[in-house]
């Protein structure tokens, strides 16, 4: 896809009332600084520094193995799970260290949470999954859980198609239905953050359309990161646009001018399908 074609769809945008936000003096949520990370003794990432704006759509783009999502699963800790890993730089939330030891990881998971590429409802009712985080942390109240419940599936634009089967399984949903549920289940924990990981590559265009209707109208009251392989889905639904190559950050700015007039002639290249 040509720079015009990117142009289009961002003109198209502003007809659906999607126009290019304003992120001068917005409150930076995230602020990444030289942060390096390996996987045993194997490099991924390469000094990336980033700023994320408060309430905006970040997304990630670049080849498959460019580091993406494990800069993506970096920002709340996850890859800590994979035994071996170790990380240089510095990752702020709110202008607070994430990895400093005093730091609580459940806390920082609990305030940005995350979302992956194939929907993974737990084999529970619909309402279980969704109370379930509030549960761990400690609520047992019915009607606050149920409160809780309608407000995330509300928020995940969910709610009136599911609100006469709460009982029922969530595995009883479809593809696109699954997914929403998993975005209800990382909001009713009270996130500041969303990390999508992918959120929309394994549904069909009508439930991809509502996910991506769904960013749009969650950036409203979150910060969202998204890692996408589909550049037109980049250039639809985020505000700033972060290309990654061999683990490095080539190149970061306003979604509107990296796909149409990009400074790096290597993020040019890619948007332009010459390599990737």
């Amino acid at each position: 896809m040509t720079t015009l074609s990117f142009a289009t769809i961002i003109s198209e945008r502003s007809q659906v009332g999607r126009p290019p936000p304003d992120l001068k003096g917005k409150y930076s949520k995230f602020q990444i600084r030289e942060f390096s990370f390996w996987y045993g003794q194997s490099q991924a990432l390469f000094g990336v520094s980033l700023e994320v704006p408060e309430r905006s759509v970040v997304a990630l783009i670049g080849p498959s193995g460019c580091g993406k999502s494990t800069f993506l699963r970096s920002l709340n800790r996850m890859n800590e799970l994979i035994e071996g890993t170790h990380h240089e730089g510095r990752v702020l939330l709110d202008s607070e260290e994430i990895y400093h030891r005093d730091i609580n990881r459940v806390d920082i998971r609990r305030r940005v949470g995350m979302v992956f590429q194939k929907s993974n409802p737990f084999p529970k009712t619909i309402f279980d999954n969704v109370a379930f985080g509030p549960r761990i942390a400690g609520i047992k109240n019915r009607s606050q859980l149920y409160e809780i419940a309608e407000r995330s599936l509300r928020r995940a634009a969910l709610w009136e198609e599911v609100r006469d089967r709460l009982n029922e399984s969530a595995l009883n949903l479809s593809g696109g239905q699954q997914q929403r549920l998993c975005i209800a289940r990382a909001l009713a924990t009270g996130p500041e953050v969303l990390l999508l990981d992918e959120p929309a590559s394994a549904l069909d265009p009508a439930s991809t359309s509502r996910i991506e209707d769904l960013i749009f109208e969650l950036k409203r009251e979150y910060t969202i990161i998204i890692v996408t392989h589909n550049m037109q889905q980049a250039a639809r639904v985020s505000d700033l646009t972060a290309f990654f190559y061999q683990g490095r950050l080539i190149e970061a700015g306003p979604t509107d001018q990296l796909f149409t007039k990009p400074q790096v002639k290597q993020t040019e290249d890619y948007i332009t399908g010459r390599f990737g």
